[in-house]
């Protein structure tokens, strides 16, 4: 993958190209940004750019030997590391990435390196429950492997996706070898939440923040795709807010069935709240605790946003809301209830909820507790 692959980040790229051009590349770097903002492919890119033998305009050829292997995910001196799990793991039975890459191939193929972590739980066929992590195995499995001699390319590199889903085991290996790394090694941390990664990951790590998409690009993104309705790529430029997944959705003209859940469960809590129905509320909570935690904690995420957008519109700020179609209307309905008396109060409790998620607490106790406050905070205005 070449930085002309990606689209926007264009400023990051130069950063990029500078680093690896006057040498000045860390031996473990940080990428920080949500999935639709390109992070994982940018980090691809770069490794890419880094092993190329035949650098050309501030890009990699894409042409020669290590360029077309590493494109295709297939270097010998490129790895991978990302969580997984499986349906019917046994007791004791180790659970690697490099179990899986001929789907995670496929996966970056098709997306051009543009998903997001439900993406893959689905490809993995995870089901409701299972959730996916990086086990320690992983880091023994990394030992071994940078152990061994470069095979062609300058570095050897290892690309950690979703390093905050290590447990703590893991996360200790690993730091252990970012405290003293081979020679020629390179470790790339693809992550959106690195709050929570270990202090001391963080601290041996060059941190490089993947920001949303600039208006700009997202405009010449929908123009390739072929649109020309000025009215139409304005309406895609705010809606998708600089995510290429929403825009990627908004253009394909596909609903989102699992944000339709998650809006479905918002509408139902807020509902239920304003009406004081606390037995429904408890059914409520039963229902989201059967989620995956992975979308026990993106349906979280969504609440924010949503009560962010209400918030707007009780304000007077419509104009920069994010939001259309049924989600449009409920919140322009439910505006009157969020507003400065309750919202910092709502989104500390959402917090809460996923700390304690995060922490493995019952999610029956968890989503129950966090249904009665908010009916508290909704009730009462």
């Amino acid at each position: 993958m070449r930085f002309a692959d990606i689209a926007g980040q264009e400023e990051l790229k130069r950063h990029l190209v500078r680093s690896a051009d006057t040498g000045r590349v860390s031996h473990a770097q940080l990428f920080a940004g949500g999935a639709g903002t390109g992070a994982l492919a940018l980090a691809v890119a770069y490794v890419q750019y880094l092993n190329c033998t035949d650098r050309q305009g501030g890009d990699s050829c894409g042409e020669c030997p290590n360029c077309r292997q590493i494109a295709a995910l297939a270097h010998p001196d490129l790895h991978f590391v990302f969580p997984v799990n499986k349906q019917g793991k046994k007791s004791g039975e180790a659970v690697l990435s490099d179990d899986f890459m001929p789907l995670w191939r496929e996966l970056f193929a098709e997306r051009a390196g543009v998903f997001s972590p439900q993406e893959w739980y689905g490809r993995l066929d995870l089901g409701r429950t299972l959730k996916g992590a990086i086990s320690a195995r992983e880091a023994d499995a990394i030992i071994r492997k940078l152990s061994f001699k470069s095979f062609s390319a300058a570095y050897k590199c290892v690309v950690i996706w979703l390093p905050e889903t290590m447990n703590e085991e893991a996360a200790n290996k690993i730091l252990k070898i970012l405290e003293e790394p081979w020679p020629g090694s390179l470790f790339l941390l693809v992550g959106e939440r690195p709050d929570l990664l270990l202090p001391t990951i963080l601290s041996r790590t060059q941190q490089i923040a993947v920001p949303r998409l600039s208006d700009e690009a997202v405009r010449q993104q929908i123009e390739r795709s072929g649109e020309r309705d000025p009215e139409k790529i304005r309406t895609f430029v705010r809606l998708c807010a600089g995510d290429l997944l929403e825009l990627r959705r908004l253009l394909a003209g596909e609903e989102n069935e699992t944000q339709q859940e998650y809006f479905a469960l918002f509408c139902s809590l807020m509902r239920l709240s304003y009406n004081d129905k606390h037995l429904e509320l408890m059914s409520w909570a039963e229902e989201v605790a059967q989620l995956s935690r992975e979308r026990q904690l993106a349906f979280l995420k969504d609440v924010v946003r949503l009560l962010r957008e209400s918030y707007l519109l009780h304000a007077g700020l419509g104009e920069i809301s994010c939001l259309w179609g049924e989600e449009a209307r409920f919140c322009r309905n439910f505006a009157p209830f969020v507003d400065n008396r309750n919202i910092e109060a709502l989104v500390a409790e959402i917090e809460t909820a996923g700390e304690q998620i995060r922490q493995n607490g019952n999610p029956t106790i968890v989503f129950t507790h966090f249904a009665l406050s908010v009916s508290k905070m909704i009730n009462k205005l």
